[in-house]
């Protein structure tokens, strides 16, 4: 018995291979796009923690959605990005607590027992938040580019450029 191999005919040096799988379109948010995409999904993750008692899914997967929004928020709108996660969480929680809780003052302490709890995630999605940012080429303004020149007069030039 004998074998017998095939062998595809060689390519030119100068022969495109096979081409690429094609990619799909790219993801932008705007930036009030990218306040109500984190918004849902805090108050998603929040109720599904008060349903289930496993409040570290909520914010483990805050901490992900911050930064995946800060990845997909346009250049544009990432200001607006930057200072949402903790008003996203607080809007979240509130609203999430509205709706689980039995009357109004365990709604309240929920809510304060929530952020104080979720404190240590709230910082470290808000620092990702601003680190992705700034690597993106976002950069804070500074306070002294933003006074008018008329105010600037009136301080007396305490305002240094």
């Amino acid at each position: 018995m004998t074998q017998t191999q095939t062998r595809a005919p060689a390519r030119k040096t100068g022969a495109p291979g096979p081409s690429p799988r094609p990619r799909s379109a790219s993801i932008t948010l705007t930036g009030r796009g990218a306040a109500v995409a984190l918004f849902g999904a805090c108050f998603l993750g929040l109720l599904i923690a008060a349903w289930t008692g496993w409040s570290l899914f909520a914010d483990a997967e805050f901490v992900m959605v911050c930064g995946l929004v800060a990845c997909y928020t346009r250049a544009s709108g990432l200001r607006g990005v930057v200072v949402c996660p903790p008003l996203a969480f607080f809007a979240g929680s509130v609203l999430a607590q509205l709706l689980t809780a039995p009357d109004a003052f365990s709604a309240a302490t929920g809510i304060l027992i929530t952020l104080g709890i979720s404190a240590p995630w709230l910082f470290t999605g808000t620092g990702l938040t601003v680190l992705i940012a700034l690597g993106r080429g976002w950069r804070p303004e500074r306070l002294a580019d933003r006074v008018p020149s008329r105010l600037r007069g009136a301080l007396g030039g305490r305002v240094s450029r």
